[in-house]
């Protein structure tokens, strides 16, 4: 199912270089990272697990976003993680972000102005230094995935040729590492006011909620997945809690959102109805809007107005 214009994955998995629960401020880097992109409109979020897998999961549970373990025995190299994101989200969204947790102070001013360049591959420069994340069209992400050569994720952008691009910012945080800790720190604040945002919770209810963020997710994993047990694997949800959400959501709505195939010992095959797609789909755009004219508010009468 094709449910947003822009999706992300986050590589957090290389034991060696990864460091997704360090912390950069209050919070760690791996959340940080994902707020982010929730800020600019992102989703859904892959998140490519390894490194500190079950400290990443608990932290991220509640945030809707999807887990791709890499399980690789040895240190997986970064190009890994990006295509085993890349290879999730195709045929989702229209375009891709790409980030690794270990760049995690770019700000969602960049990642906006990413989104709206035009551009097949689009990678953000500061002072001619190309960082991340990176931006990537539906069209060149065959190309990424069956890129074989040398330099990994660099070396098949550069093999794009006139296909990639770079948009000047003034954002050092594209190009800031965790290890580079003493410039992190410098620029916290900086980065804190840029994530400075209106804290949105959507959801649908009548005398209680019945629909909200983490069940959209559900209903999208279940229309990738077709199974419950693994679309509950893939967002660190419980199968008895998905299925009480589905089943209020039923009640609530009057007509059936998903199909039941019972099957086997991996659960039967579990997908949406029509309705329950044309349901998550309008949800999802409902949502959009929500969020971008509860952004552009915020800016006029807080920020602009100068009291925040």
């Amino acid at each position: 199912m094709r449910i947003s214009q822009v999706g992300g994955v986050i590589a957090a998995a290389s034991i060696q270089s990864a460091a997704p629960m360090l912390l950069a401020g209050a919070i760690p880097v791996i959340e940080r990272v994902v707020i982010t992109f929730q800020q600019a409109g992102v989703f859904p979020i892959a998140v490519v697990t390894g490194a500190e897998e079950e400290r990443v999961r608990y932290l991220l549970s509640g945030y809707g976003v999807i887990f791709l373990p890499n399980t690789r025995p040895e240190a997986p190299p970064l190009f890994d993680s990006v295509k085993l994101g890349l290879s999730y989200l195709q045929g989702k969204c229209d375009r891709v972000v790409f980030t690794p947790v270990s760049v995690p102070l770019f700000t969602p001013d960049t990642l906006a102005a990413l989104i709206r360049a035009p551009g097949e591959a689009v990678t953000p420069s500061c002072r001619g230094r190309a960082g991340h994340p990176v931006l990537l069209s539906e069209g060149v992400i065959p190309s990424i995935l069956s890129y074989e050569g040398p330099d990994g994720l660099r070396g098949a952008l550069s093999a794009l040729g006139p296909r990639r691009t770079f948009l000047e910012v003034e954002d050092r945080g594209i190009l800031l590492n965790v290890r580079s800790a003493g410039e992190l720190e410098a620029q916290l604040a900086r980065h804190n006011h840029a994530i400075l945002r209106p804290e949105v919770r959507l959801g649908i209810r009548r005398e209680s909620a019945f629909f909200d963020g983490r069940l959209k997710l559900l209903l999208f994993l279940l229309s990738d997945t077709h199974n419950v047990r693994r679309a509950c694997a893939a967002m660190g949800l419980s199968h008895s809690k998905a299925w009480s959400m589905i089943n209020r959501l039923e009640e609530e709505l009057g007509y059936r959102v998903v199909t039941r195939r019972q099957g086997g010992s991996r659960g039967g095959r579990t997908s949406l109805t029509a309705r329950g797609e044309a349901f998550l789909l309008a949800y999802q755009r409902y949502e959009e809007q929500v969020l971008r004219f509860a952004q552009e508010q915020f800016q006029k009468h807080l920020l602009a107005g100068g009291v925040l």
